[in-house]
C-alpha cells in the first residue's frame, strides 16, 4: 500500500483545499479512483479563466465601434424575423461549454469560490488609477470607486496645469463612476448561473489579474440570489439584453452616489496624486451605511489605497442621484 493511501479522506481533502485552483485538481482525478471520488467534494476553489470568449469582439477604432452598433442592430432584426419562423430554442445550449458554470458542475461541494478573469474591464488614460469593489445580492448592494492620478514621486510638489486638473471635472468623475458600474453589472451577471447551480455556496469572489475590479457576494446575498426564480431571472436577463446596446448585464437599479474629491494630495514618503476621487454608490431604498465602513472594507487593506481614502473621507461630498439603467 502506497503510504498516501494511508491518509484519511479529511487529510486529502484539506490539502484539494490548499490546492484550490480548479485545473489542477480536475488533472488530480485522473490520479487515481480515490482521488476521482474526493476532488469533487473540495469546498474551496479558484477558478482561472485564461480568455474570454464572446460572440461580440471589442474594438479600439470609432469605426469598429459603428459597425458593432450596425451589427447589432441587424441582428436584432433578424431575431425578430427567426423567432416568428421558428420556436424558441433552449437557452442553455447558447452558454459556452467552457463558461465558469459548466467547468464547476464536476464539483459538488463548494462553499468558497473564487474567479479570476484575464484582465479589466475598462479602458483608461495612461497614468490613470481606478480601483472599484461591488457588493451583491439579487442586484447591486454598494459600490465604492476610488480614482486618482499619481504625479509626482519623491517630495517635490506638482506644477499646476492641463494635465493637473486631468480628472478634476464632474464629467469625468461621473464617467469614471458609470463605467465602473457596468463592469460590475456585466461581471454579476456571468455569476448568475453560478449562484443558481452552485447552492452551497457561502463565499464568491469575482476579480481580474489587474486588480482594477472585484465583485463579491457574501452568504446573505448568495441566499437572497438564489432564491430567485430561474425563468423570472432568465426574463430579465433578456430584458437589459435587448434594450439598446447593451451585451449581457445585470440592471443597475437607481442609486444614490456620495462623492469626494481632492484636486492634489500629498501622501507620506512624497508621493503626490492629482484627481483623487472616492464615490460611495448605494441603491436609492437602502438603509443607510457609514461611507467610511463601506470604502475602508473595501480599500483599508492596501497602504497606499488606504491612505488616500482617509484623506478623501475628510473632504466635502456632494450627493448625486442617478435613475436605473
Amino acid at each position: 500500500m502506497d503510504g498516501f493511501d494511508r491518509l484519511p479522506d479529511s487529510l486529502i481533502l484539506q490539502i484539494f483545499d490548499s490546492v484550490s485552483d480548479v485545473k489542477t485538481l480536475i488533472r488530480c482525478r485522473a490520479v487515481s479512483k480515490r482521488f476521482n471520488s474526493l476532488v469533487p467534494q473540495t469546498d474551496s476553489l479558484l477558478l482561472t479563466v485564461d480568455r474570454v470568449i464572446s460572440s461580440d469582439s471589442d474594438s479600439d477604432s470609432a469605426n469598429d465601434d459603428v459597425s458593432h452598433l450596425l451589427v447589432t442592430f441587424l441582428k436584432s432584426i433578424l431575431k425578430s424575423i427567426h423567432d416568428l419562423v421558428s420556436p424558441r430554442p433552449d437557452p442553455t445550449r447558447a452558454r459556452s461549454q467552457n463558461s465558469p458554470a459548466q467547468i464547476l458542475r464536476s464539483f459538488h461541494n463548494v462553499r468558497n469560490l473564487s474567479i479570476e478573469l484575464p484582465s479589466g474591464d475598462l479602458r483608461l488614460e495612461k497614468g490613470t488609477v481606478l480601483k472599484w469593489r461591488a457588493d451583491f445580492g439579487k442586484t447591486l448592494r454598494s459600490c465604492v470607486i476610488l480614482g486618482f492620478r499619481s504625479v509626482v514621486a519623491g517630495g517635490e510638489t506638482p506644477v499646476p496645469g492641463d494635465d493637473a486638473d486631468f480628472a478634476g471635472g464632474l464629467k469625468v468623475r461621473v464617467v469614471w463612476t458609470i463605467s465602473a458600474l457596468i463592469a460590475a453589472s456585466a461581471r454579476h451577471y456571468l455569476l448568475k448561473e453560478v449562484v443558481r447551480e452552485q447552492r452551497g455556496l457561502e463565499t464568491l469572489v469575482l476579480r481580474d489579474r489587474e486588480g482594477e475590479g472585484v465583485v463579491v457576494m457574501e452568504k446573505e446575498g448568495l441566499r437572497e440570489c438564489g432564491r430567485e426564480d430561474t425563468c423570472d431571472a432568465e426574463e430579465e436577463e433578456e430584458e437589459v439584453e435587448e434594450e439598446g446596446w447593451d451585451r449581457g448585464r445585470s440592471r443597475v437599479p437607481s442609486v444614490r452616489m456620495r462623492m469626494r474629491h481632492v484636486p492634489r494630495m500629498e501622501l507620506k514618503g512624497g508621493v503626490w496624486v492629482e484627481g483623487a476621487t472616492l464615490v460611495v454608490v448605494r441603491p436609492s431604498l437602502s438603509g443607510d451605511v457609514e461611507d467610511g465602513d463601506l470604502a475602508m472594507g473595501a480599500f483599508g487593506g492596501d497602504v497606499l489605497y488606504g491612505e488616500v481614502v482617509e484623506a478623501l473621507l475628510k473632504a466635502k461630498s456632494y450627493l448625486l442621484e442617478m435613475n436605473s439603467f
